[in-house]
């Protein structure tokens, strides 16, 4: 925990760069529903393997502009020219495997029979059952729903969403609320 100079205790992952600060305090948790935004939740997600998240943060404007607002219709279009074209922008990770994951991941989307947001959503676990973390150490890395999760998405034909991506969009987009128990956020949440 860590009390920032606006006198809010906020979960120490937040609280070493500005950047940080906002999506914890409006996004991280916070419940989202949509097919774009979970769609770009997850492909930053994917992005992210192997990064630091406030390089993906910083970068998000730029993703968003190059992958069309996350639209899978718009993303399942792309061909080997924009994909060379991405790999030329320098505002977005510049990984060939990863960026032909994120439109061929917006075309099984499409294809999915189910909406990404009600797929996502069935694997959120009950809050019951999901108590709050006293401290980071107690936050996992995987779950039983995200490993489920995975499991699932690739058996689908999703790729770059393994039970550690998958348990970080959970994370990300509130079907699990991992904010410490002495953070402002948490305090909020449980009212």
């Amino acid at each position: 925990m860590t009390t920032a100079p606006d006198g809010r205790v906020r979960c120490a992952w937040a609280t070493s760069a500005p950047e940080y600060v906002a999506y914890h305090d409006d996004e991280w948790g916070v419940p989202l529903h949509g097919v774009a935004a979970l769609f770009e939740r997850l492909s930053l997600e994917g992005f992210q393997s192997g990064l630091s998240w406030l390089v993906i943060l910083r970068k998000r404007p730029a993703f968003r502009a190059a992958f069309a607002g996350f639209d899978p219709a718009a993303v399942a279009r792309f061909t080997d020219s924009d994909v060379a074209r991405l790999l030329g922008d320098a505002g977005i990770v510049r990984n060939r495997s990863k960026i032909e994951a994120t439109v061929h991941n917006a075309r099984v989307v499409l294809d999915l029979g189910t909406p990404l947001d009600e797929l996502l959503w069935s694997f959120a676990p009950d809050p019951q059952r999901h108590p709050r973390p006293a401290t980071i150490d107690a936050v996992p890395a995987t779950t039983p729903e995200s490993t489920a999760m995975a499991k699932e998405l690739k058996r689908r034909g999703l790729r770059f969403v393994g039970p550690t991506t998958c348990y970080a969009l959970m994370q990300a987009a509130g079907l699990v609320d991992d904010h410490i128990a002495e953070c402002w956020r948490a305090a909020r949440a449980d009212r």
